[in-house]
C-alpha cells in the first residue's frame, strides 16, 4: 500500500480480497447498490481512501446511510448489506423492545 502526497493509501485491500483504488470504486452515477459495492464503499472509508464526507457527498448518501451498510457489515457481515435481510434485520431489531403497557389501571396504586 502506498500513499500520495496527502498521506492518504493510494491503493487498499478490498472486501474481495483484491487491491482496490479510487479508480475501483464505483461510479459517482451509481444508482443500483448491490453488495459488493456498497462492501467497497465502506472498506475503503474505514482504511482511508475515501474520508465519510467524501464517500457521502461523491454517492450522494446521507451520513446515516452509510453508517447503517457499516454497521449492518459489523452485525451480519456482507450478507447483512442485501436489501431484503435489511428489512429482515429491521424488523427483529424492532422486537428486541419490550412492548409499551397500554393500561396503567395495574400500576399499584
Amino acid at each position: 500500500m502506498y500513499s500520495d502526497s496527502s498521506g492518504r493509501p493510494s491503493n487498499i485491500i478490498g472486501p474481495a480480497g483484491k487491491p482496490l483504488t479510487l479508480d475501483d470504486l464505483p461510479p459517482p452515477s451509481t444508482r443500483r447498490w448491490v453488495i459488493r459495492r456498497k462492501a467497497e464503499v465502506v472498506t475503503a472509508v474505514r482504511a482511508g481512501l475515501l474520508t465519510l464526507e467524501e464517500a457521502c457527498e461523491r454517492y450522494n448518501l446521507s451520513v446515516e446511510e452509510f453508517l447503517s451498510w457499516q454497521s449492518l457489515i459489523d452485525k451480519h457481515g456482507m450478507r447483512g448489506l442485501r436489501t431484503t435481510r435489511l428489512q429482515q434485520y429491521r424488523r427483529v431489531a424492532g422486537r428486541s423492545s419490550p412492548p409499551e403497557k397500554s393500561d396503567d389501571s395495574h400500576s399499584g396504586s
